[in-house]
């Protein structure tokens, strides 16, 4: 995939200082905003959460979840890579020689896994089971996660997301692969380019990416073309 050269030099052209440097730095810029100015909703199955201090909590029963298996994690909001760290970062050395723990010493790495533009609130046990799946959609009833439409086939190694979802997940995923040069697959690309046009960006997603946009420094193109056209 070929970057444009205008979105790519206006982001490389903003100091990297404008944005968070570590994955742990991009989490506190996301409690703040999700504490402060956010709607506080999980991204796959829309449940709202009320933050304790550090810890955003989810109410499960507000949004009908079912927990599958991991009640710890399904009670707690965790950071979900919409792009998972395994698509951006299993190419790069550091991870051949030890993963991702070996990745957190490359400044490039953490650069990827702390951009706010691919993080969104997840309950976690949704982002456990999800792990580095694929999305894509079979076109099974989703029966996993109570009133969640999330659906992961753990043998298949993919994910089919809710409707309302899969239009974030797009322009999360075209975002990444153009700011810092990942190929997708045709397939994947073909999916999130059609994602991208049949579930345009919405009141909240706007909002959001302008808040996010401060704190980075650059916008997500794809969001602005549907937010500011």
């Amino acid at each position: 995939m070929r970057t444009p050269i205008l979105f790519l030099f206006a982001a490389l052209s903003l100091p990297l200082s404008a944005a968070p440097q570590t994955f742990s730095q991009a989490k506190r810029h996301l409690l703040e905003l999700y504490t402060q100015a956010l709607p506080q909703r999980s991204l796959y199955c829309a449940c709202p959460f009320t933050n304790e201090g550090k810890r955003l909590i989810p109410d499960l029963d507000a949004c009908g979840y079912q927990v599958r298996k991991q009640p710890v994690r399904a009670n707690r909001i965790e950071w979900e890579h919409v792009m998972p760290a395994w698509q951006f970062g299993h190419q790069r050395r550091c991870w051949q020689t030890g993963g991702r723990r070996q990745c957190q010493k490359d400044d490039a790495f953490r650069r990827m896994e702390a951009d706010l533009h691919n993080l969104h609130p997840a309950i976690g046990e949704v982002n456990g089971d999800r792990s580095n799946y694929r999305f894509t959609v079979w076109g099974e009833a989703a029966s996993q996660y109570g009133q969640c439409e999330m659906v992961v086939d753990f043998k298949g190694r993919r994910a089919q997301p809710p409707m309302d979802s899969r239009g974030p997940i797009a322009r999360a995923y075209l975002y990444m692969a153009e700011q810092y040069r990942i190929d997708l697959s045709d397939s994947q690309e073909k999916l999130y380019r059609a994602w991208h046009t049949m579930y345009p960006a919405q009141q909240d997603e706007c909002h959001r990416h302008t808040l996010i946009s401060e704190r980075m420094g650059w916008p997500n193109p794809y969001i602005s073309e549907q937010c500011n056209g």
